[in-house]
């Protein structure tokens, strides 16, 4: 097999593996995980059980990767905002509008899992929260160590202020609405806004 040829391979899997997962969460929306058969991700899919199987091992795993790639994803572009060594204030307002962006992005994958999440076995369950509690730690530092260097104010701990944030982001698919009056990107720079005027030392407490 050629460069080429190897290539347009890996090409078509990635669109075989992003298609069954578009199909399944549709399908986990519609009528619920349980009611979902395999040969309806399939046909919906457009592809085979022997293509399906190539890429996922059971439908659990097709849940649990809905929701890792969503993860995975915030978990890189908040690594990206802290290497960036911008101050406080511009790498949590990038923290939040990341957070925002993401969860806006991917509305339908964050309510099957609200919903869904009890299917996913205790393993790959501990691996999502051990990437969730690395995410919420690396905010809280961020946070933690503004408020040690007086360019943040101590209001508030680590822990509430990133509280107020994912409350807000991890509510979203039960009231946001892309086509609502205000865009994700409003959102996230109203609550920049709000957290960050909140942190400001030179405010009255």
């Amino acid at each position: 097999m050629t460069r080429s040829e190897g290539g347009a391979t890996r090409q078509r899997g990635a669109g075989t593996r992003a298609r069954i997962l578009a199909a399944a969460v549709d399908l986990f929306a519609e009528q619920g995980y349980d009611s979902t058969t395999v040969q309806q991700v399939v046909d919906r899919a457009g592809t085979t059980k022997g293509g399906l199987y190539h890429h996922f091992s059971s439908k659990e795993e097709i849940l649990y990767e809905l929701y890792h790639g969503v993860f995975a994803t915030m978990l890189t572009q908040l690594e990206q905002i802290l290497a960036q060594g911008s101050d406080p204030e511009s790498a949590l307002r990038a923290v939040i509008d990341s957070a925002v962006s993401s969860t806006a992005e991917s509305l339908k994958v964050t309510a099957v899992f609200a919903q869904e999440v009890n299917r996913v076995d205790p393993q790959r369950f501990k691996q999502l929260q051990d990437d969730w509690r690395r995410y919420q730690d690396s905010v809280r530092e961020l946070i933690r160590s503004a408020q040690q260097s007086g360019r943040f104010a101590a209001t508030a701990s680590p822990e509430v202020i990133s509280w107020a944030i994912f409350g807000v982001t991890n509510s979203m698919p039960t009231w946001f609405r892309p086509d609502g009056p205000k865009s994700a990107a409003d959102i996230a720079a109203e609550l920049a806004d709000l957290i960050i005027n909140g942190l400001d030392p030179k405010e009255p407490a």
